[in-house]
């Protein structure tokens, strides 16, 4: 991903004026307009081709959601952009300038389903002249914000945000290709045939009624959870919940056949037949991924569960005849993204080698990997009872730089204040009433129960602010991966001899899929190692753009391969 210097790429606002109407801003040096070109909506499409690959401008967007996703109907990609909503978000709230922007309703961004060409709600039928107003004074106070940074990190957060737009819109429209018969049958294996007349299928039911047989109650509704509760105390199994963790705790014969009656529900309602027929069309997957949809900066999804695809159905995911797939996730990403924000180099050793847990063990911290990665998880959630409460402590003598990091990103979150990851995104404010509490909590005649409570909120605050830093940055790592991905994959040339795949990607490797710490790559096979390399030279630059020279590894463990099982 390049980052130019201020003033040296031309820049062109796209503003609508309306449905029927464009106007295209240019901006000069110093962010003065210096020309605009009305383009009727229905040649947007075509002005906006011809302007890219006349000399590749950064355009300026409200959101990519709005506009992007109108042009790749049409065929038309972007190589650069701005996006006024994403970055809204960003420097409204960092605590890492003096003056970040103020709070406005007009940049939120609006539901999937509510955007629309337009991209403002209140314009001048007759000139647009105040949405070019308000887009253009939008802007320059964004780069006032950005450039009042000290080091350029919210400049280069906003490049990756931005990017992140633009790869959204673009893996939606390209889709993850998606074989309906090979998750009929996994649905068919696992949960027995899809009733004609409907009802649940054959191996749900036998399992509620083996749960059923064992409560005593032949009626019980299995999803009705306070009548599930009540049946489970009758038979001694004394739970608040009935989570998988709780009730795993439990020794009864009900508690298997109950967790695999759960198990099976889960996956009908979430990814079962239906979920087939309303989200996978002419054989791709369409998620609605939002960006930055999560405090953190980890992206969210609107419509089809694209973060929480379960692992038996990943044979689904199969390349297009002539095409393969590159998949490539990160081991242990956080805890790397800890050490190198610490510039823990105890702590980089030991991710060095691939696995971080295993260096943990070899540095003597603790005897086991499974006592490795409940003590490193525990660092960075918080933990303060079971075997990640014991063992954490440990961590602090082996790696205290690393553990200092996350330790006073708890004390400021305990203490009200904000915290901001390692490019500045900042944290939310705690609540009016959790600040009301902590100061009740104060006072010389105190309650000593609301003592109590406000110590409990302030802990829970100041574990959300120990993770928010390291999940934030490792959320910016992978933003920049993606954008790194993407501008690779952009130099390879179609290919004209292989079978078409889907829309404005039909002949060129692209993105299909992100999660967190996961890419795939649907490619032409001839392009297969090409990929493939593009992935790994994102990770590298990835790392070197955050971290500089500091020694952390970031392996990927990458294929090439058909499907995306593993």
């Amino acid at each position: 991903m390049t980052v130019p210097a201020s003033g040296t790429e031309r820049r062109i606002a796209l503003i609508a004026l309306g449905a029927a109407e464009y106007a295209a801003v240019e901006l000069d040096e110093h962010d003065r307009e210096s020309g605009r070109t009305l383009v009727p909506a229905g040649e947007l499409a075509s002005w906006v081709a011809a302007t890219e690959a006349e000399d590749g401008p950064r355009w300026i967007l409200r959101s990519a959601a709005e506009v992007y996703a109108l042009l790749l109907r049409e065929g038309v990609r972007i190589g650069r952009s701005h996006d006024l909503v994403l970055c809204h978000a960003i420097l409204r709230d960092t605590a890492t300038v003096p003056a970040p922007l103020p709070p406005s309703a007009a940049w939120e961004p609006r539901q999937p389903a509510d955007a629309t060409p337009s991209l403002f709600d209140v314009f001048d039928e007759e000139s647009g002249e105040p949405a070019v107003v308000a887009a253009l004074e939008q802007y320059r106070a964004q780069r006032r914000v950005i450039a009042a940074a000290r080091d350029g990190r919210l400049t280069l957060l906003c490049a990756a945000e931005s990017a992140g737009g633009l790869i959204a819109e673009e893996m939606r429209a390209a889709g993850l290709p998606w074989d309906t018969a090979v998750h009929d049958a996994i649905l068919t294996e696992t949960l027995g045939a899809r009733p004609a007349g409907g009802g649940l299928p054959r191996h749900m039911v036998e399992r509620a009624d083996e749960v059923r047989a064992l409560l005593g109650d032949a009626t019980l509704h299995l999803d009705s959870q306070p009548k599930l509760l009540r049946a489970l105390h009758r038979v001694g199994v004394q739970v608040e919940s009935t989570s998988k963790w709780e009730l795993s705790t439990q020794d009864h014969p009900v508690v298997e056949p109950l967790l695999a009656y759960k198990k099976l529900s889960r996956l009908l309602s979430a990814n079962g037949w239906t979920w087939l027929s309303e989200w996978v069309h002419e054989g791709r997957f369409r998620p609605v991924y939002i960006p930055g949809g999560v405090v953190t900066g980890r992206w969210a999804s609107a419509g089809g569960g694209a973060l929480q695809l379960p692992r038996n159905l990943r044979p689904a995911v199969r390349a297009d005849p002539g095409w393969t797939l590159v998949v490539a996730d990160v081991a242990q990403l956080e805890p790397r993204m800890l050490a190198a924000m610490a510039a823990d180099e105890a702590m980089a050793e030991a991710a060095r080698g691939g696995d971080l847990y295993a260096g943990v063990v070899a540095s003597g911290a603790v005897a086991t990997r499974e006592e490795a990665k409940y003590a490193v998880l525990g660092a960075m959630y918080g933990a303060t009872s079971g075997d990640s409460g014991r063992l954490v402590p440990r961590l602090r003598r082996v790696y205290p730089r690393a553990m200092a990091l996350v330790d006073e990103a708890a004390r400021t979150g305990e203490d009200g204040g904000i915290v901001s990851t390692w490019l500045g995104r900042s944290s939310p404010r705690p609540s009016d009433e959790w600040m009301r509490l902590q100061s009740d909590a104060t006072a010389a005649e105190a309650d000593p129960a609301v003592v109590a409570l406000a110590r409990r909120r302030a802990r829970d605050w100041g574990r959300f602010t120990r993770n928010f830093v390291v999940q934030g940055t490792a959320a910016e790592w992978s933003l920049i991966w993606l954008a790194e991905i993407r501008h690779r994959l952009q130099q390879l040339p179609p290919v004209f001899g292989a079978a078409e795949a889907s829309g404005p990607f039909a002949r060129e490797p692209h993105l299909a899929f992100f999660l967190h710490d996961e890419i795939i790559v649907h490619t032409p096979r001839e392009h297969a190692e090409a990929a493939a390399a593009a992935v790994r030279e994102a990770a590298e630059v990835a790392t070197t753009r955050l971290f500089g020279t500091f020694p952390i590894e970031v392996p990927l463990d990458l294929r090439i391969a058909d499907s995306a099982e593993k």
